[in-house]
């Protein structure tokens, strides 16, 4: 019975650390997941930014007609 009870003790503490492994890695991976999200919002800006200047620019070119 004792051994069972140290082998038992043995796996909760295993999934004990395995959890907070868990929730280290998610944190992690949260922080990781708005710095992109972060990028991504900035680089859409700077490519809508980037469209209407060639939409503006392209008005400008006179068309040729023959």
């Amino acid at each position: 019975m004792e051994t069972e009870l140290k082998s038992l003790e043995e796996k909760i503490t295993q999934f004990v650390k395995l959890c907070q492994c868990q929730q280290s890695e998610n944190i992690q991976l949260r922080q990781q997941l708005a710095v992109v999200i972060s990028e991504n919002t900035r680089l859409s800006g700077k490519m809508d930014a980037a469209i209407n200047r060639l939409e503006i620019l392209l008005t400008e070119i006179p068309r040729n007609e023959t």
